[in-house]
């Protein structure tokens, strides 16, 4: 007999919890009832509701941002092919416009671009405007489908249903989407390996 799916509140095991699908909604609320950050996607929430169970602790580990050691303005100073991606790189004006020249007045920031920049700390902006060329280049190939965050389960539960099932519909999507919803999961299909955050 299947089991009901509970409330998230009633839910204090932290393995049960992540044995079950939730909406973003349903782990804000939660976290704002146990006293928790609301920030982040919906897995640091789940993540901060886990802990919370596990512990009793209201702060969680993956929560603290790692010191910054760099004082270099991405916001306001002069940008070259030379400048090194320091641990303080922020997205600005200043940068999309040094892009704009070097990568081409289409530049914009997107998910893959931005995920470069913050995991290539050290590397030069000579070495980023190759790595977005090389991104763009991959991004025109045929076939190409570019990445789905961890966190939007629905939109690659999309993606994935109607490449299997070419003859269905978004409708056809949403009503097995509430199905697997309403479903706990098993424990190989839970994502328990621990995320980082940074």
């Amino acid at each position: 007999m299947q089991q009901q799916r509970p409330n998230v509140s009633a839910v204090t095991d932290s393995t049960e919890l992540r044995r079950w699908y939730w909406t973003k909604e349903e782990l804000l609320g939660e976290c704002r009832r146990l006293g928790l950050r609301v920030s982040g996607g919906k897995f640091q929430l789940l993540d901060r509701i886990a802990h919370f169970h596990e512990t009793g602790e209201t702060v969680f580990p993956g929560d603290k941002k790692p010191t910054i050691t760099s004082k270099f303005d991405w916001h306001s100073a002069t940008l070259t092919l030379d400048t090194v991606i320091t641990d303080s790189y922020k997205n600005s004006q200043n940068v999309r416009r040094f892009f704009k020249m070097h990568v081409g007045e289409h530049f914009k920031f997107n998910i893959a671009s931005m995920a470069w920049m913050k995991e290539n700390t050290g590397k030069t902006l000579a070495d980023a405007v190759e790595a977005i060329k090389s991104l763009e280049a991959e991004a025109k190939k045929p076939g190409f489908q570019s990445k789905i965050a961890d966190h939007n389960q629905f939109n690659q539960y999309t993606r994935d249903f109607l490449a299997a099932n070419p003859q269905m519909s978004l409708s056809d999507v949403r009503r097995f989407w509430a199905l697997k919803r309403a479903c706990r999961r098993t424990t190989a299909d839970t994502g328990m390996t621990p995320r980082i955050y940074s």
